[in-house]
């Protein structure tokens, strides 16, 4: 007689091995294809755009070897490093937009009457193409066309409009502003996501020991979704660095509104100095990792809660409140 526990045992054994080398063999499979994709049409052209940055050359020519050249001549050209300054008027766009965001988010969770549709109609903008956006304020800000219009409306002389596009005191804040506009619904819903997370004993609770929706705002949500926040804020400043759309399609980077992207893309397709592009997407690429590291250490020194997580609040305030404390234990 054999065994027929031992045979079971045995073949057990059998079908879980094969078990794992099928799901290991699935795995793989359904692996192969997306990591191939994404080596040919991201890494891949990432490294060659590395290796180009090396050469002067353009779309069809190999080029010749100039080392470093193209980097020295991205921080020595007027038109390269130093339209950066131009993403500052985006990134106080961004800043701007983020609290539109929170208010408006916070004004959603509260209850307003016809949220749905307020909620529909700030966040219909970021649905539409960016190119769209920008022919849309193209004539928006059109000498005698809409806002012009609109202006004139209300009582303001014609003779005392300005050219919105033209003069350089204010071209840069109006292409921002199609920024603000486009982005402040995209995250006002991401807002609102964190604080539906929200445990709504916590708004309970508050409303038993009085507290306005103000107070609910500062002692609850604010400190709940500062996560969100910080997120939205390195995006938001990320993105300012990289503005390609307003520009490009409502001024064509003239009149001094040609950001960072603009000029880059001018270099590489209309002069054709493909080394001298890709020197200039490396060095954004460094700056834009410099910005993220450097704000996400920031807020973390300067929103750090305690060690038993009971104090939410900043780290800068909490160092202040010890040392008040501390004072007062002094006098007693």
């Amino acid at each position: 007689m054999g065994n027929p526990s031992g045979a079971a045992t045995l073949s057990g054994n059998g079908s879980s091995f094969l078990s794992r080398h099928q799901k290991g063999f699935v795995i793989f499979t359904f692996m192969v294809i997306p990591m191939l994709l994404l080596f040919l049409f991201t890494y891949l052209p990432f490294f060659k755009m590395i290796q180009f940055s090396f050469y002067n050359r353009n779309y069809l020519s190999e080029g010749t070897f100039v080392g470093w050249k193209n980097y020295l001549d991205v921080f020595k050209r007027d038109d390269c490093f130093k339209v950066l300054w131009v993403s500052v008027y985006y990134m106080a766009g961004a800043v701007i937009q983020l609290a539109l965001a929170l208010f408006f988010a916070s004004l959603m969770v509260f209850k307003v009457k016809g949220s749905n549709l307020y909620k529909a109609c700030l966040f219909f903008p970021y649905l539409i193409c960016g190119i769209a956006v920008g022919y849309i304020f193209k004539f928006f800000y059109a000498h005698g066309y809409v806002l012009d219009n609109i202006l004139m409306a209300l009582g303001v002389a014609e003779e005392n409009l300005p050219l919105w596009l033209q003069n350089t005191k204010i071209n840069n804040i109006c292409l921002a502003a199609t920024s603000v506009w486009r982005y402040t619904g995209q995250n006002m819903v991401m807002f609102m996501g964190a604080m539906m997370s929200v445990d709504s004993t916590l708004y309970e609770a508050c409303e038993l020991d009085g507290a306005n929706n103000w107070q609910k705002f500062k002692y609850i949500i604010l400190p709940s979704i500062k996560t969100i926040i910080v997120l939205n804020l390195i995006l938001s400043i990320s993105g300012s660095l990289c503005a390609f759309e307003p520009p490009y399609v409502i001024t064509n980077g003239t009149m001094g509104t040609g950001t960072y992207f603009v000029i880059m893309n001018r270099i590489a397709h209309e002069n054709q100095k493909v080394g001298l592009a890709c020197a200039m997407a490396i060095v954004l690429l460094v700056i834009i990792v410099l910005c993220t590291v450097g704000q996400k250490l920031f807020f973390k020194y300067a929103y750090q809660t305690s060690d038993d997580g009971s104090d939410p609040r900043p780290r800068l305030k909490n160092e202040k409140y010890a040392a008040q404390k501390a004072a007062g234990k002094a006098g007693v």
